[in-house]
Order: structure tokens, then sequence, then C-alpha cells
């Protein structure tokens, strides 16, 4: 068995920008919508039978009473905001297990999936779809991986260790150290990928620095740290059977019309088990 964990938000976010490329500013109402549901039915006809889509219900997390410059929901376009929760109402219709975060992000209810899913023995691999650098964290050998369907890559350790320089379980205490501009916390001045990884592989987590290391700049670095550990204990399920997708609910009908994409409801049909 594979479990699939699909960032929501990330997929909408790509969807309403590939978009972008075709409407001439014009964007339909559903548009981004649509486009996601139509990637997690595409997983489902190519054999994905435990899905699970976590989405940041609202922008801002705790993280945000933790360090002023953490991400808000500022500046992100009207259109887009506007399908976050009809994405979530849309994938419930079509049958899928959808994890609307509130206090904490769909990372953290991603990471907390992969957790719950990897104590499972009938699970063999769990795929994490999203390429965020801060889910590599939850890497674990090569079978909890991060999936990149952008860049077409399966990422396991080696991967991480590859891309990054450190192990999986030192990601948050590399992006401690040299920022991460998405999330709006900057890092360490001074302290680059290659400096970060010498660092980490010589000494271990931050917490085993030398004194001489950060000096004052310690407490701030522990502090990004702690932005960049992802939270693994939201009860999202208890078994991954949770997760098994049976079809497409008697709602999923008004939706696919409501969106004007009939098409969606002929596939899910047709690729519901018998």
């Amino acid at each position: 068995m594979i479990a699939h964990l699909v960032d929501g938000t990330y997929e909408l976010f790509r969807h309403f920008y590939g978009l972008r490329r075709f409407n001439k500013g014009e964007d339909r109402p559903y548009g981004a919508v649509i486009g996601v549901l139509q990637t997690v039915l595409q997983m489902i006809e190519s054999g994905a039978t435990h899905v699970g889509v976590a989405t940041d219900h609202v922008i801002e997390s705790f993280r945000n009473r933790m360090w002023a410059g953490y991400k808000t929901g500022v500046g992100i376009e009207p259109a887009l905001l506007a399908q976050f929760h009809p994405l979530e109402d849309a994938l419930a219709a079509m049958g899928v297990v959808v994890w609307p975060m509130i206090e904490l992000e769909a990372d953290d209810a991603l990471a907390s999936a992969a957790r719950i899913a990897s104590e499972d023995e009938r699970v063999e691999i769990v795929g994490i779809w999203a390429p965020d650098k801060d889910l590599a964290q939850c890497v674990r050998g090569e079978r909890v991986v991060q999936m990149d369907r952008r860049g077409k890559k399966v990422r396991d350790a080696q991967g991480v260790r590859q891309k990054f320089g450190v192990e999986p379980i030192l990601i948050p205490d590399f992006l401690a150290l040299v920022g991460d501009a998405a999330d709006g916390y900057p890092g360490i001045a001074g302290i680059g990928a290659v400096t970060a990884a010498r660092l980490l592989n010589r000494h271990g987590a931050i917490e085993n620095f030398p004194p001489q290391v950060l000096g004052e700049r310690r407490e701030l670095a522990l502090l990004f740290k702690d932005l960049a550990t992802l939270r693994t204990d939201a009860p999202l399920f208890r078994n991954v059977d949770e997760l098994q997708w049976h079809g497409p609910t008697s709602a999923f009908a008004s939706w696919a019309d409501k969106m004007g994409a009939p098409r969606l409801l002929e596939r899910a049909l047709k690729a519901q088990p018998l």
C-alpha cells in the first residue's frame, strides 16, 4: 500500500498561476479548484488508493505569534483566495479525505499524516506530494519520500543529502541557519548553504554547537529552528484505512455542475472501485 499525501494549497497556487498563462487575466471562479481535482483524480486513475489532502484553511498559524515577519495572506490575489474553501468542499464531495488546517499549517498536517501512516506496517511507501524544503525533514530512508511533481523527482533520504548536504532530521537546523524567504524568516547573516551544511555535519543540531560558533545569535537560530520544525502530533486519523478512496459522494454531481466540469464527474464515477 502507498499513502499519497498532497499539499492542496501548493497545488491550488500551481494551477492558478498555470492558468494565468492562458486565460489573459480572466480568472475562472473555480479554475484552479478544477485543476487540483484533476490532479488528484489522475493520481487515483493511475492506481492511488489511499489519498489525503492538506490545505491551509486560513493563512496565518501559531508561527505568526512567534515571528512578526512570518508569512501571511497579504498579497494573495482575491481570485485565488476565493478558491481556498471551495477546494476543500469540492475535494470532500469527490470523496477525498481533506485536512483543513487553522492553527497549524498544511505542511504540519502532511508531517503528521506521514508519521501516522509510516507507523502502519501495511504501508510500503508514504509519498508527500510537495516540493517545499521544510517537508524534506519528514523523509525517512526510502519509505517516506518527497514527490516533486514539478521536478519529476522522488526524493528519498539520499536525495535530501544530495540536495541540502545534511540528513533529513537536520533540515530544520539547516533552514534556521540559511533562512526561508518563502516563510518569511531570514536565517543567520553570513551563513550560506555550504557553511550551514559544514557546521551541521561537524557539530550536529544547533543545540550542540560550541558557544563561539553563533555567539549572541544562538537564541535567534533556535527560534528559526522552531519555526522550521513541522509539528507531527495533529490527530488527523487513527487508521490509514480512513484514507482509502471509495468514489465520489452524492454531492459531487452538484459540484461538477457548479464548476462547469461535468467530465470530472464522469471520470470519478468511472474510477470508482467496484
